[in-house]
């Protein structure tokens, strides 16, 4: 009885590894399900991919503005000086460039008389009336200083006009014109300025202030001054 014939086997077998390798392909991660409503290339509060979403920031509190001390704020140099106080010093120019120092005057008693302005006629006529007086004060033993913001030059040519007989001092910065208080506001027919308040200031031989005259009346003024000498 002739053997039974084994069934052919196929020549292509499979081999493991390979069917490891087809085993894991077909083994895919699981694809994640995009949210209804939602892009890939943007997120629902309408901001590109990519970009960066800024923090909250926390709003600061207000700063508290400091008010300035009465220390810290800036003095007023046009100071309202009083009767009795020490006159502010000063150095400056008369009419012919010598300079004149306060500090020279003491032993003394000074009239200082502030204008507004040269050859003007309240001016010329102010000035007028302490060149025809000038024995006067000296008799007193007073010297007279005139004084305003104009220039060496300006008082020269106002001086050598009216052959007045006592200096004028210029202060072009008006640092003595502040530091005794006559650069104020005025008025001329409705329109404000800054200017000069014509003043005089009697000062004492030891440097004190005897006697303040604001707002000038240029009339009798340098009667009212030879009473305020003694």
């Amino acid at each position: 009885m002739p053997p039974k014939a084994k069934p052919a086997q196929s020549k292509n077998k499979t081999p493991v590894k390979s069917k490891l390798k087809t085993a894991e392909k077909k083994k895919k991660a699981p694809k994640k399900k995009s949210t209804p409503g939602r892009s890939s290339s943007s997120k629902s509060q309408g901001v590109a991919s990519g970009s960066r979403v800024p923090a909250k920031s926390k709003t600061a509190p207000p700063k508290k503005i400091k008010k300035p001390s009465q220390a810290g704020q800036q003095p007023n140099s046009m100071r309202d000086l009083q009767v009795g106080d020490y006159a502010p010093a000063f150095s400056l120019p008369d009419d012919t460039g010598k300079i004149v120092n306060s500090s020279e005057l003491r032993g003394k008693k000074v009239v200082v008389y502030f204008y507004p302005k040269d050859d003007t006629p309240g001016c010329t006529k102010e000035a007028c009336s302490f060149r025809d007086g000038i024995q006067e004060l000296r008799e007193k033993g007073a010297v007279v200083f005139g004084v305003s913001a104009d220039s060496v030059s300006s008082h020269r040519k106002f001086s050598e006009k009216y052959q007045l007989n006592f200096p004028l001092l210029s202060d072009e910065s008006k640092a003595m014109i502040q530091a005794y208080g006559v650069w104020k506001e005025k008025s001329l027919y409705g329109r404000k300025y800054m200017g000069i308040e014509r003043t005089t200031v009697v000062i004492n031989e030891n440097g004190t202030i005897r006697k303040i005259f604001p707002k000038v009346k240029v009339n009798e003024h340098f009667t009212e001054v030879l009473q305020a000498l003694g």
